[in-house]
């Protein structure tokens, strides 16, 4: 066996009986655990096990003859995503966790093996590895603040500059369970002074009706508030000087669902580059809020046959709404 690869799993066995010693400190038992190993460039993912008992593990990994017998199960899996022979191997199954004399607080266990899921540890004084995901904040204002605090001639973006005839606002329902954000607004948003009222705002509307909702129900917007010349796409300087205040709007409103109309949108909102056509057909996630990503209304003007994917997109926000009360 190559020196490298002996160290690696030397590394590895030595603080699997850490962990081990540790979990047995905490007087636990018994451990559920699915792995994922990479042989030859192919993933093999285990299925569900019985529980693993830790006294076996410990006796397992204690044998002097416990190097060579691991290699001689398994000679041609390495550890998904290996790295050097200094750092931890990254097929570690066990988070890693802290001593004893770190740990404070009270309450079950949670901590998460790798993607395997989460371990839940029952009568445990500790809480470990716990992550919480961005949320959105608390609102401390209205819509009607951040409208005023934007202004009627807005000058943050060079769009001011370019032909812009008004600011257009979000509008709809303050209090809305669903929300709608387009790119930009076109000629007749930009002559009204309101989102989606010329033809792709009346398909809109029949969208909306399709799923047992009117407009005054829901809470429609862009990233960008002012008509960019020749309705191309807003530029990154214009979006980054806009889009703050679409996302105070959302704090506020707190909606159960956004919809993001087109490419644009979807991914100035999630910040992804992944083409529309991969992100539609399924939630999202904006900070706790779910995200559907489906196509402009523009775009189905100019190619009908995908109303068919958007009517499939919009069920699933309306049966993911009904199940929400």
């Amino acid at each position: 066996m190559p020196a490298t690869e002996n160290t690696e799993i030397t590394e590895l066995i030595a603080d699997v009986r850490e962990q081990v010693l540790y979990l047995q400190e905490l007087g636990v038992e018994t451990l559920e655990f699915c792995g994922e190993l990479r042989v030859e460039n192919e993933e093999l993912k285990t299925e569900s096990r019985e529980p693993l008992q830790i006294s076996n593990l410990r006796s397992e990994i204690s044998k002097p003859d416990a190097i060579s017998n691991l290699r001689s199960q398994v000679p041609n899996i390495k550890p998904a995503n290996a790295k050097p022979p200094e750092t931890k191997p990254a097929g570690s199954r066990l988070a890693s966790l802290p001593s004893l004399s770190k740990l404070s607080g009270s309450g079950p266990v949670r901590t998460k093996v790798d993607q395997g899921g989460p371990i839940e540890m029952e009568n445990a004084p500790i809480i470990l590895n716990t992550v919480e995901l961005p949320m959105l904040p608390e609102p401390t204002e209205t819509i009607e603040q951040i409208r005023a605090e934007i202004g009627p001639d807005c000058t943050r973006c060079k769009l001011s500059e370019l032909g812009r005839s008004k600011v257009v606002n979000s509008t709809g329902n303050f209090n809305a369970d669903l929300m709608f954000v387009g790119e930009a607004p076109g000629a007749d948003e930009d002559e009204q002074g309101k989102p989606f009222v010329g033809r792709a705002g009346q398909l809109l509307t029949k969208i909306i009706e399709s799923i047992g909702l009117t407009r005054d129900d829901v809470f429609i917007g862009n990233i960008n508030r002012c008509r960019p010349p020749g309705n191309r796409a807003p530029e990154t300087d214009e979006t980054i000087a806009c889009k703050p205040y679409l996302k105070r709007e959302v704090a506020v409103v707190r909606p159960k669902v956004i919809v993001v109309l087109g490419a644009t949108a979807a991914q100035n909102l999630l910040e992804t580059k992944v083409p529309i056509g991969k992100l539609r057909g399924h939630f999202h996630d904006y900070l706790g809020v779910k995200v559907m990503p489906t196509f402009h209304p523009a775009y189905l003007l100019r190619d009908p046959h995908k109303k068919r994917e958007v009517w499939e997109d919009m069920k699933i926000v309306r049966d993911y709404l009904n199940t929400q009360g």
